[in-house]
């Protein structure tokens, strides 16, 4: 099993080499709404993800599906420009096999980005969230199964998942520019139903800010791969119970998309920041 898993690795990055050389230093994975940012790049090489053995087809929407190459500033990035989620019907082992990817690419660095519901104190719809660790409820773990040793140890240390130094950088980036920011705890479940409001309120009562069906997978994997991860959510709407309205992916996307340009702006300062 874990021989097929770096077959597949390496017969995806053979694919990829096929089509550029370049050798990135940071990796990106865009949540949903936010693939607007590739427009602060530029741009290489651009790879569906239908033509890279072994990746997944994106399908939900706000997730486009390339895998793109190119430069901000003096960076040679490569971005996932939408993922696929474990609701999905995907194995975890398909889940992070981007992330994975990427590693194997050459990446030092990984920058998750995803769109959650927030239920911290005086958030709202639009605000940021630096995440600063998570609780993994999705009821599984990436690294389930034979360890595969060319990856990482059999038991990573998750002590700094998300990295003190890029933590401190984000915070600098979103004080300099006067963004209204939070920092706290990221929940990561299973989906694709939103929360209840009693989940929400046992998610605070737990520690958590905010709430999302992504992003604790990658983290977990690329801490495996001993890559340095910083990570960021978009609160696009307020979680079950706080929100008044009922809650919906319109609602997610849309916020994303007004609040995409200052998040390309954060995300290409952060980047020339590195």
């Amino acid at each position: 099993m874990k021989n097929q898993v770096l077959d597949n690795l390496t017969e995806a990055v053979k694919y990829i080499r096929t089509q550029t050389s370049m050798k990135p230093q940071i990796g990106i994975i865009l949540g949903s709404g936010l693939g607007a940012f590739v427009d602060q790049v530029q741009i290489s090489c651009k790879i569906s993800y239908n033509d890279i053995p072994h990746f997944m087809s994106t399908t939900v929407e706000g997730h486009k599906g390339n895998l793109i190459f190119g430069t901000l500033g003096n960076k040679n990035v490569v971005i996932l420009q939408g993922r696929n989620h474990y609701y999905e019907g995907h194995s975890m082992e398909s889940v992070v096999f981007p992330t994975r990817t990427l590693a194997l690419l050459g990446i030092e660095t990984l920058l998750l980005t995803n769109s959650a519901g927030g239920f911290g104190d005086t958030m709202q719809a639009g605000d940021f969230m630096i995440i600063e660790d998570h609780i993994n409820l999705m009821g599984i773990n990436p690294l389930m199964g034979p360890n595969i040793k060319e990856l990482g140890p059999r038991f990573p240390d998750m002590t700094e998942a998300y990295d003190r130094s890029l933590i401190e950088k984000m915070e600098k980036i979103f004080q300099q520019t006067s963004t209204k920011y939070h920092k706290g705890i990221y929940c990561g479940v299973s989906g694709p139903t939103y929360e209840t409001p009693a989940e929400v309120r046992y998610l605070k009562l737990i520690g958590g800010k905010a709430v999302g069906m992504s992003t604790v997978p990658e983290a977990i994997a690329a801490n495996h791969l001993g890559l340095r991860v910083g990570a960021l959510s978009c609160i696009t709407n307020l979680a079950a119970g706080i929100s008044r309205q009922k809650l919906s992916h319109e609602e997610v996307t849309d916020t994303a998309k007004k609040v995409e340009q200052k998040f390309s702006s954060f995300m290409k300062q952060l980047i020339e920041a590195l």
